[in-house]
């Protein structure tokens, strides 16, 4: 897998445009577009569906909120000291990038192994269905739609979306920035809806806010999961790092103008879910906001399945381009197939690596229930988040003179890694059969690396294959490596 890519495929292809001047990622993003990428990733169908998983671990109304507000905090931590790395170590790729400058190259295979085949591509399918579903609904009234038609549309939006990634940086972004303007203005249209009931309705939901509050660590780790789920993404930007303008200033200004808004827009909303539907309402559907607009909106009702189809085509779309990037960053690195660190010549975008990724997703769009490896990973998520932060702890002792251009107080990354530690360790004994499969996902990661990565000598019949199919991809695709700055 590590082989290097033979200099015979640079003359395999045409000769490069003359207005390009070399082929590598271009810097396109500014403040604006990071700002979209995270709220676009982040605002997916988390808000309009997990109220129901923090409201069920928590217990209450209040202690709901409180969580709510808690994760908000804990993701906004998380994203500053994630931009001390991403300024620290200005390489695209996030978490692996900095597992692997902090700890070495096993343990950021091991994020990468589970990253690849799990954690994004899972996210990915879920959001592909979901999307399917919502945009599906409205033409079933009254039943579901068709399983089948389901898979099918949610693989047609997930080619549609890599096919737009792979031609043109520009068009992602602008995708982006349409539907995440898209996404919270059906936001608002809840909190407003939810407001003007409040106003002129007579009952009072909050009379007792702290009733049936469940205390237990477990359970409230299992809340501020539930709570994380819709802030997840709050590190994608990371993944994307040598393509944003000016980095040191825009990755966190982007942050933090993100995450508070998002933050402020999510307890409004489920302050307005909790003006309109009951405790039982929330916790028997499976879809808040749509059982919210059902209640609220009459004959506008069908409004909210297209707002959540909207919210999460967004999502995907930004997840799509900004994950990419993390597999291209590994292939570069020697982690995966060098094919996978090409670069189309004519559109300067990592083809091989988008499409490769758009393979695992259809893949996982033909498991039956696919929403269940969503319990096996937001364990091992929050395990390498840990190490990532501590990463920073400890690049701060192993390299103190390393440039910092973004440093954050030392208690910020200190209060996140105990905070983050609770989160891996107190639900293992509440779910500890999700935990133990997360664990063996990761440690199959091991013999993988030995064999394909660290063993010095490695069959002839491996290193011939490795280079057919990397001359394949740069014929196929159209696509050489990318070049270095001299």
């Amino acid at each position: 897998m590590p082989d290097k890519v033979a200099p015979a495929e640079r003359q395999i292809l045409p000769g490069k445009p003359k207005e390009v001047q070399s082929v590598k990622l271009k810097k396109e993003l500014g403040l604006l577009d990071g700002v979209a990428i995270i709220v676009g990733v982040i605002v997916g169908a988390g808000i309009f569906v997990s109220p129901k998983g923090v409201l069920k671990s928590s217990g209450s109304v209040g202690l709901a909120i409180v969580v709510w507000v808690f994760s908000g905090v804990l993701s906004l931590v998380g994203a500053l000291c994630y931009a001390e790395l991403g300024t620290m170590i200005p390489k695209s790729g996030g978490d692996y990038a900095y597992i692997s400058e902090a700890y070495g190259g096993l343990p950021a295979f091991l994020y990468l192994w589970v990253a690849l085949f799990i954690l994004v591509p899972t996210g990915n399918a879920i959001t592909a269905l979901t999307f399917a579903q919502y945009i599906l609904q409205p033409l079933w009234s009254g039943c579901e739609p068709p399983h089948d038609a389901v898979r099918l549309l949610a693989a047609v939006v997930t080619c549609l979306l890599t096919a737009i990634n792979c031609y043109n940086v520009k068009w992602a972004t602008r995708v982006q920035d349409v539907f995440t303007g898209t996404k919270i203005f059906a936001l608002i249209i809840i909190i407003a809806t939810g407001l003007y009931y409040f106003s002129t309705n007579d009952s009072v939901p909050f009379s007792q806010p702290m009733k049936g509050t469940n205390t237990e660590p477990g359970y409230l780790a299992l809340a501020i999961y539930s709570g994380l789920f819709s802030y997840s993404g709050w590190n994608y930007l990371n993944f994307v790092t040598e393509e944003l303008k000016d980095p040191y200033r825009n990755l966190r200004n982007a942050i933090c103008i993100s995450l508070p808004l998002i933050t402020v827009i999510y307890v409004l909303v489920n302050l307005a879910y909790f003006a309109v539907l009951s405790r039982d309402d929330i916790l028997a559907s499976n879809a808040v906001a749509v059982t919210f607009g059902d209640k609220l909106l009459g004959p506008m009702s069908w409004i909210m399945p297209v707002f959540v189809a909207c919210s999460t085509f967004g999502a995907l779309n930004g997840a799509i381009f900004a994950s990419s990037r993390l597999f291209f960053v590994g292939a570069r690195n020697g982690h995966l197939p060098n094919a996978i660190a090409l670069i189309n010549i004519q559109n300067l975008t990592p083809m091989p690596s988008l499409i490769f990724l758009c393979i695992i997703t259809l893949s996982l769009l033909i498991i039956q229930d696919v929403y269940s490896l969503i319990n096996y990973v937001s364990f091992v998520e929050a395990l390498f988040t840990t190490l990532s932060v501590s990463g920073l702890l400890w690049m701060r002792h192993k390299k103190p003179n390393l440039e910092r251009p973004i440093r954050v107080p030392t208690i910020l990354p200190i209060i996140f890694l105990i905070i983050c530690v609770f989160l891996v360790t107190f639900p293992i004994y509440i779910t500890p059969w999700e935990v133990g499969i997360g664990i063996i996902i990761i440690l199959s990661g091991i013999p993988v690396y030995l064999v394909f990565i660290w063993m010095p000598t490695k069959p002839k019949w491996l290193v011939n294959s490795s280079q057919k199919f990397n001359t394949t991809c740069a014929k196929l695709f159209m696509c050489i490596p990318e070049e270095k700055d001299d």
